[in-house]
């Protein structure tokens, strides 16, 4: 009984195999990208996310005008006599909360990839460990910006008037973002840390509630209680709002940037490791 027939495609095989591995030794192996390279690279891929799931934009959009809309109206005439004159203190407040909500998402889209899978395909890439997480990280930041610009522009048409003019207005944002990037350490470990999208979701909003609203974004912090004033003056959230109402009003010092920014140092300098150490574990 011949073997011809079971032997010829064994051949063909092994002549095939031995034809592409003469091609791809034949060409140099392309360079390894460098870990700024591939953060970029996982920062567009954020962003084209938003092409395929533009509901992301939501939190970025329309949320930050309800806020900024209900807030001044409803509590306007109350608390400040005049829906302008509490604009004016408002507004700082409620670019620094709105740019803190959108934060969460980078722990739960974060998670979204573990959970999927999308993580483990990551293995097998050349590229830094820590290159997908920086990468989201700076994509996030975009969405940092269009949440502040939204909220400036609509303030601007609403009647608000910076005393600092274009150069406060920048100013207050660049503090913001920076401290909401090193904020979204916390949020990256959340969704390592956590098991579902929703959790993280849950969890992030529940921290962040009471330290954006028992702050100074709302109210003047000398009208609450002894003890709550005193939770107000320590809170990050109202060193943070602080700053930015004095770039765009006026009256900022150095040391309220300072503390922001060590602040912001700080929170990166903790959690930032920690997220890589637990982001290994998954690859």
């Amino acid at each position: 009984m011949s073997t011809a027939p079971a032997t010829r495609p064994a051949r063909d095989a092994i002549a095939d195999e031995q034809v592409l591995h003469a091609a791809l030794s034949s060409t140099a192996r392309p360079p390894r990208p460098s870990a700024f390279a591939a953060a970029v690279t996982f920062g567009w891929r954020g962003m084209r996310k938003i092409k395929h799931v533009p509901e992301q934009l939501v939190d970025v959009t329309i949320t930050p005008v309800l806020f900024l809309l209900m807030f001044t109206y409803l509590f306007g005439g109350e608390v400040a006599g005049s829906t302008g004159d509490y604009l004016q203190y408002i507004l700082p407040g409620i670019l620094v909360q709105s740019v803190l909500f959108t934060a969460v998402y980078c722990g739960i889209s974060l998670n979204t990839d573990i959970t999927k899978g999308v993580v483990d395909r990551f293995r097998s890439l050349p590229i830094s460990r820590s290159a997908p997480l920086t990468g989201a990280l700076l994509g996030d930041t975009v969405r940092y910006t269009i949440a502040a610009t939204v909220v400036v522009v609509l303030g601007l048409v609403m009647g608000f008037d910076p005393g600092e003019g274009v150069l406060g207005i920048l100013a207050a944002m660049l503090v913001v973002v920076v401290f909401t990037f090193g904020l979204s350490w916390v949020f990256t470990t959340l969704g390592l840390v956590l098991r579902s999208p929703n959790a993280v979701m849950n969890t992030g909003f529940m921290a962040l509630f009471p330290l954006v609203f028992l702050s100074n974004t709302l109210v003047d912090p000398a009208t609450l209680p002894g003890w709550l004033e005193a939770f107000v003056d320590v809170n990050p959230v109202s060193h943070v709002v602080t700053a930015a109402r004095g770039l765009m009003h006026g009256g900022a010092s150095a040391g309220d940037v300072a503390l922001v920014f060590g602040e912001a140092a700080v929170l990166t300098a903790i959690f930032a490791p920690l997220t890589v150490r637990l982001y290994s574990r998954h690859t």
